[in-house]
């Protein structure tokens, strides 16, 4: 299955769980592409304790857009 993903927030919970999601598509064999549109961009910054974004964006093996 082919799965896009567009996140235009820099909302750190909302980007953790996409991420969450897209990771498990790409490990059940999906083809997953992530594009990052508007505040999305600064998902570098939105992570917190709680919602680590940037281990999910590095577990991350398909398509990412920026």
């Amino acid at each position: 299955m082919k799965t896009l993903f567009i996140i235009s927030t820099n909302d750190g919970e909302i980007i953790y769980n996409a991420m969450r999601l897209a990771n498990v598509g790409v490990k059940k064999g999906d083809e997953v592409s992530v594009f990052m549109l508007g505040k999305g961009v600064l998902f570098e910054q939105s992570g917190t304790e709680q919602f680590n974004v940037m281990a999910q964006m590095n577990q991350f093996k398909g398509d990412f857009y920026v």
